[in-house]
């Protein structure tokens, strides 16, 4: 399983409380080109906290995206608007599979 950034020091309960409470986990996109080679990457899990915004974990990306994922052709100009507007729509929502993976073998 990827890293999640976020949730140090948390028990699994008081995750499972701040999803119910509105957190969520996602992922970003990013892609780089190096002419005929395009490459598109998931990043680490971000646990983004009821009432948190995605903008400033996703900026990094964005613009890593922006600079780099034009280059190749032609999956660059295919993969390119794809990553941007993954994370500028806050990224991929992956809680359902992050809380499945943290509460695998526990009672309910």
């Amino acid at each position: 399983m990827a890293k999640i950034v976020g949730i140090d020091g948390m028990t699994v309960g008081e995750v499972v409380e701040g999803v119910k409470a509105g957190g969520r986990f996602v992922l970003f996109e990013y892609c780089f080109s190096i002419i005929v080679m395009t490459f598109k990457r998931g990043t680490d899990v971000y646990y983004i906290p009821p009432g948190g915004s995605t903008a400033s974990k996703s900026l990094p990306y964005t613009l890593l995206t922006l600079l780099l994922g034009w280059w190749g052709f032609p999956w660059g100009f295919i993969y390119t608007p794809m990553a941007i507007a993954t994370n500028l729509g806050g990224g991929r929502n992956v809680t359902k599979q992050v809380l499945a993976s943290l509460t695998a073998g526990r009672p309910a």
